[in-house]
């Protein structure tokens, strides 16, 4: 069966968004362009164009032109929410892979983040979020078994670490340092992104009552990923 042409022009602007040649911000060609590259009405360029603003993928303003939405996944950054939550409520679908799940012994650089003496024994996890099949965070946290001893008995291919701890042990106070960084060659390989490509990292530690509880490294492909903050100031 013949792909309908407005489909196809649908399919060419998509994998060129995904591909990022047409980036965030960006114009797309006019529809004047596209109708005589792809030999159709300016009609059928329209429907595809029309498409894709309701897909939330395109922006239209009225005498400029069409341009690339900014799709990326977004996070508050003065509250700790879970991510699968986060892409449900977009209407996408969640999964992950767990690369790591297991206890072991810290050193001076995790002891110090955990609060605890080097040496000690740990809850360690890795696990790669994704976002409609795309890496959109690698989770790489330390735990206080102390506080959660039942940790690595859990499913985290059904509840994410961030949903059970909510459960455990309910979040009283967190920290966030975020920084700019470039992948390393293993987060390149399981974010699925290139050298070059920039990364948001968060620092994240998290307490419950006066026990701390969890560091966790969250890092975010920088094209994929934003972060969202928004406090009250009274005047």
């Amino acid at each position: 069966m013949t792909q309908p042409r407005y489909q196809a022009i649908k399919s060419y602007l998509l994998q060129r968004i995904r591909e990022q040649t047409y980036q965030p911000g960006s114009k797309i060609p006019p529809e004047v362009q596209l109708a005589e590259q792809f030999g159709v009405s300016r009609m059928t360029v329209n429907k595809a164009i029309r498409d894709l603003v309701g897909d939330g993928m395109l922006v239209r303003f009225a005498g400029d032109g069409t341009y690339v939405a900014d799709t990326r996944a977004e996070s508050p950054l003065l509250s700790v929410c879970s991510i699968a939550g986060e892409i449900r409520r977009r209407g996408h679908q969640y999964d992950n892979t767990v690369l790591l799940l297991r206890s072991e012994v810290v050193d001076d650089t995790i002891a110090l983040r955990l609060g605890v003496r080097v040496g000690t024994e740990v809850y360690h996890s890795m696990i790669v979020h994704r976002e409609n099949g795309v890496p959109i965070q690698l989770e790489d946290r330390y735990l206080n078994p102390r506080w959660v001893p039942h940790y690595l008995e859990q499913d985290f291919s059904d509840i994410t670490p961030n949903e059970y701890l909510t459960q455990a042990c309910p979040l009283s106070d967190i920290e966030h340092i975020v920084e700019a960084t470039m992948p390393d060659a293993e987060t390149q390989r399981l974010l699925e992104i290139s050298a070059n490509e920039p990364c948001l990292l968060v620092h994240r530690r998290t307490w419950s009552a006066d026990r701390l509880i969890s560091f966790a490294r969250l890092t975010h492909p920088g094209t994929r990923y934003k972060l969202r903050s928004q406090v009250h100031v009274d005047v």
